[in-house]
């Protein structure tokens, strides 16, 4: 819990104004600004301070079949006096030395399987590969520990039905998502309301990363902002010109989808703490009270769009620093504090799967922890039981987990980049991820009614889109990929599927693309854009109707359908184009636009109306490279389903980012 003293440190402004952004001139013009815009919105905050507590121990609850079990008692947390002068040092937990077997046991080994989200997956990597090292012996039997993972928001619902889709011997032993929200979430989808405890692992906290030279230039490298500062200057379309960076551009807020990762589910809970006066006394009311929602929805207006994961985001910044600098990409973004060490030290990742290692950036990203409160994700670590567990597996899930909190298992968490559960950091990590070790403003997270509600709300708030799925329809889609289906039978039923995430609000058409003998492009645009509302059925016809014919004019395609998308561009929207394709650029019948002229006016045109133009590569015969080159010009992301059969869950995975 924060001291009155560290409170008192922050300095006094009158109720309702808060601390300038940066001081000086350049301050009080912010300033001006901002009270201006104040006034035009009409928008009024009231916050409360902020005294934060981690808490490490993740209540959890019986999912569908499937029974989690307490693996180790949690430390007992002192509450401190309401009114104390200041919290005192919470003693250190002393970690016990790991107890390995003698010899290990009789093969075949029991697996114990983990399953963890794609942010905490190295972590976890790291422990299985120090547990491993040493003998186990668990009832007569070795012991392995295989690691997998998977979007958090996606496993929660896997855990919540019973893993439907894998065989018993893949399923997991033990799940250990990064945040104990997502168990609230798979409990909001088929659970019981038993609530056992479970055992966190590690903390990460989540904070508000910008490009070094961004962070001074605002000042928060020094002085740290609320959030509801943060709101304002993201949604301050001069701020960056008023501060004599006009070739910034707007303030680029990016964040995760809370829908799948625990970085998009705390920028909500910020946004919608700030909406309603409070971060810690968030309730399911406040949620669904239409000023709260219209003001986090305007929060939202800000948001470049939305990504699966952290390293999506990160991804990007790097290769906009590999032609200029990261903040052609983005100002700030809302990650947790292993992936700013991650980035810091050179590790990016494009699909969030597969990482390399390049050189540190020239620009390194600092971690700012707002001045009232950030959430931290607290790892817990959680023991499965169903049908496809036998006795020892369990008995063995709870070793690797009593193992995650001895000497030798917080080793192992601490050098992949988290703090402990004393909160301390080693020290590269702390110094390479620019990492404040001795914060201690971390709040809890929301209710479990609360979590299940802002995810429920989130639909309504997020910032619409209009978007423009542009379909490859030549000749080569009619290769079959199954006895029942082609490619364009297949892209049908997953453009359908993807359609379901998008609701009354978003802007949605449909265009497909071929080579007509006489040149022309066909069928071109068979379902204008439009709220999809109204227009759903129209879209679905249209879809329906579509055959394969021709050629593949991809560059054309491209270059003709996002420059229509530019000419309705708009600020309040996320502006994209979803291109599936199956081919290389193929026009004989008609000399088209080139591949280097296409990519010119696409960057000519994300300097002015930028649309971005998401782009899937379908079979195996898809031209990856131009398809990447693309997507990379406008700020977009690349997926891969050249296994054709992977397209439905891929596509669901690219419209999270509307």
């Amino acid at each position: 819990m924060r001291s009155t003293q560290r409170r008192a440190a922050r300095p006094a402004f009158p109720a309702g104004q808060g601390a300038p952004l940066v001081s000086g001139a350049a301050g009080s013009a912010i300033e001006e600004r901002r009270l201006r815009r104040r006034r035009r919105r009409r928008r009024v905050m009231v916050w409360t301070s902020v005294a934060g507590i981690v808490i490490l121990v993740a209540a959890i609850g019986t999912v569908s079949t499937m029974i989690v079990s307490a693996i180790a008692a949690p430390e007992e947390v002192a509450t401190a006096p309401e009114e104390a002068e200041a919290a005192p040092e919470p003693e250190l937990i002393e970690f016990p030395q790991d107890e390995p077997a003698a010899t290990s046991g009789t093969e075949p080994c029991a697996t114990v399987r983990v399953l963890s989200s794609h942010e905490n997956a190295e972590m976890v990597e790291n422990l299985a590969t120090a547990y491993n090292s040493a003998p186990r012996n668990v009832g007569g039997s070795c012991v392995t520990v295989t690691p997998a993972k998977e979007k958090s928001g996606v496993s929660a619902t896997m855990v919540a039905t019973g893993f439907p889709t894998l065989a018993d011997e893949q399923k997991p032993t033990v799940w250990l998502p990064d945040s104990s929200t997502w168990v609230d979430v798979a409990q909001s989808q088929g659970a019981t309301a038993l609530r056992p405890e479970g055992t966190s692992v590690a903390t990460s906290d989540i904070v508000l990363a910008m490009p070094q030279p961004l962070a001074e230039a605002v000042g928060w490298d020094q002085q740290a902002p609320t959030w509801t500062e943060v709101f304002e200057a993201a949604g301050d379309a001069d701020l960056w010109s008023g501060l004599g960076h006009p070739e910034w551009g707007s303030f680029k807020l990016g964040k995760t989808s809370p829908l799948m990762a625990t970085s998009g589910e705390a920028a909500m809970y910020a946004s919608f703490g700030t909406a309603a006066g409070s971060l810690e006394a968030l309730s399911v009311q406040d949620i669904a009270d239409p000023a709260v929602v219209t003001a986090v929805h305007e929060n939202e207006l800000a948001t470049s769009h939305y990504m699966a994961t952290p390293e999506h985001f990160l991804w990007h910044a790097r290769q906009a620093e590999a032609s200029g600098t990261a903040a052609d990409f983005l100002s700030a973004v809302i990650v947790d504090e292993k992936s700013v060490w991650d980035y810091n030290r050179g590790i990016t990742s494009r699909d969030g799967v597969t990482r390399t290692q390049e050189a540190p950036p020239a620009e390194q990203l600092v971690p700012i922890y707002p001045a009232d409160g950030y959430y931290a994700a607290d790892n817990p670590a959680m023991r499965l039981t169903g049908a496809w567990i036998d006795p020892i597996e369990s008995e063995a899930a709870a070793d690797f987990i009593r193992f995650t909190r001895t000497a030798q298992g917080q080793e192992a968490v601490r050098a992949s980049g988290y703090r402990d559960l004393n909160r301390q950091l080693d020290a590269g990590v702390e110094s390479v991820g620019k990492l404040a070790a001795d914060q201690a403003g971390v709040i809890p997270f929301p209710a479990a009614d609360v979590v299940t509600a802002v995810q429920g709300a989130f639909p309504e708030v997020r910032k619409r889109a209009n978007v423009l799925f542009l379909l490859d329809v030549s000749g080569s889609m009619d290769e079959p990929i199954s006895p029942s289906d082609t490619k364009l039978t297949q892209a049908k039923k997953a453009i359908e599927a993807a359609l379901g995430h998008f609701t009354t609000g978003d802007d949605v058409g449909l265009a497909g693309f071929a080579q007509a003998p006489d040149g022309a492009m066909v069928p071109g645009l068979i379902s204008p854009v439009a709220d999809i509302g109204g227009a759903r059925d129209g879209f679905l016809g249209a879809l329906g109707g579509i055959v394969s014919m021709g050629d593949t004019p991809l560059y054309q395609a491209v270059d003709a359908f996002t420059a229509q998308q530019a000419a309705a561009w708009s600020a309040d929207r996320i502006n994209a184009v979803v291109l599936l394709s199956d081919g290389e650029n193929d026009a004989p019948n008609a000399p088209t636009i080139g591949a280097e002229q296409m990519l010119e006016n696409l960057r000519n045109l994300h300097h002015s109306t930028p649309v971005l133009v998401f782009t899937l590569a379908y079979g195996a015969d898809a031209d990856v490279a131009t398809l990447q080159s693309i997507s990379s010009a406008t700020g977009a992301h690349y997926y891969d389903a050249t296994d054709p059969t992977k397209l439905q869950a891929v596509l669901g995975d690219l419209v999270t980012s509307f």
